[in-house]
């Protein structure tokens, strides 16, 4: 699959901390527990995001050959005044210019440890603007505000998640989160057709939309571009899937819609994780 560009990935991660700053100093209860994270506060989930991008941006800037200790991390534990908007607003500032200055300095073929995928500054770029996107859906679900991503941001989300997957269940040798001969259909309803040369070159138009199938084989499974019959199909606008597939939003959300057999969605969905 084709990635974004480095510059692209930066890019994100710089606006998407703008937007997680937003919603720190749109004065919601930084004591509000997340109802897709309920083990956190709005604030303790802002003091992850900010410490997870010094973490990778230290990382980067070391072009470290394994992972490093926490107190390499520069103020990775947060601001000093815990419960002050105004202070950590200006820590995730901080957080972010320090990630992506490191991100851009370094370009994405520099080699740096990684828990997983390629050993680059780019799987760090890729990663870190995946992890922001999807955990300031938490904070925006927690203050009640809307949450919109770009299409390509979110497409791109979805296509990590399931690598990432992959690589886990391989490294760990689980149980594939499809049973082998069973499918699954990611379809989104609002955005235009994907660009792919080799069908053009032969006169076939494009299928409708953005879609995905993932494939449950013997060894695990496998997926791809396109729209084909599946045992069940998830259909909706771009954001609602990525939400729902992180399991930031229920299936039976208003925007969703399940076609086939749920339980094999429902599956996936209990069994695809980090670890």
């Amino acid at each position: 699959m084709t990635l974004l560009t480095h510059d692209r990935y930066c890019d994100e991660i710089a606006h998407q901390v703008e937007q997680l700053r937003a919603v720190v100093t749109s004065g919601a209860d930084l004591s509000a527990t997340v109802p897709t994270c309920p083990d956190w506060t709005l604030e303790q989930l802002n003091l992850h995001m900010g410490g997870v991008l010094r973490w990778a941006g230290t990382l980067v800037r070391k072009r470290a050959e394994e992972n490093v200790p926490d107190e390499e991390i520069p103020r990775g534990d947060g601001p000093e005044t815990p419960g002050d908007a105004a202070a950590l607003d200006a820590w995730l500032a901080e957080a972010g210019e320090l990630a992506v200055g490191a991100l851009r300095e370094a370009g994405p073929d520099a080699k740096v440890w990684g828990w997983a995928g390629p050993q680059t500054a780019g799987f760090w770029a890729r990663r870190m603007a995946h992890e922001i996107t999807v955990h300031r859906a938490d904070a925006t679900l927690a203050a009640g505000l809307p949450y919109e991503v770009a299409p390509d941001i979110a497409a791109d989300a979805i296509d990590e998640w399931l690598q990432i997957v992959g690589w886990v269940r391989e490294q760990e040798g689980k149980e594939a989160p499809v049973g082998a001969g069973e499918s699954i259909h990611l379809h989104a309803t609002d955005t235009a057709p994907e660009p792919n040369a080799e069908r053009s070159e032969m006169g076939v138009p494009p299928p409708e939309g953005w879609g995905r199938l993932i494939e449950g084989t013997e060894e695990g499974f496998g997926w791809r571009r396109g729209h084909e019959k599946a045992d069940v199909a998830l259909c909706g606008p771009l954001t609602s899937l990525l939400l729902a597939f992180y399991r930031r939003i229920p299936l039976d959300s208003p925007q969703l819609e399940v076609l086939g057999e749920r339980k094999v969605l429902e599956f996936w969905l209990e069994r695809a994780s980090f670890g």
